[in-house]
């Protein structure tokens, strides 16, 4: 089980720092940034939460602000992921979470 809550953290973490890259890189870029060779790299990278959210919110929601909602999600499952690791190294022992 802590592999698991591990791994999830872990997913959460890239995803929400590729999101995060995407958008300093969109600021950074403007207007030029589709065909910036690593805002499309990020892109891919965070392709799959983002049609999650896309999926998941409802249609009232602007498609710009979809990456906002992905990272938003990923962030809640990040904590939530966090608090889990947390509560079970604390039930089995913190010398065993290392």
């Amino acid at each position: 089980m802590l592999l698991f809550v591990s791994a999830v953290k872990l997913i959460a973490e890239i995803a929400l720092m590729a999101l995060l890259g995407q958008w300093l890189l969109g600021l950074l870029a403007g207007a030029k940034r589709d065909s910036n060779f690593f805002y499309k790299l990020l892109q891919v990278l965070t392709q799959p939460f983002v049609r999650v959210a896309r999926w998941i919110s409802p249609r009232i929601v602007l498609d710009r602000h979809i990456p906002l909602v992905a990272f938003l999600l990923l962030a809640f499952g990040w904590l939530a992921a966090t608090l889990a690791k947390i509560d079970l190294c604390l039930k089995i022992g913190v010398e065993a979470c290392r």
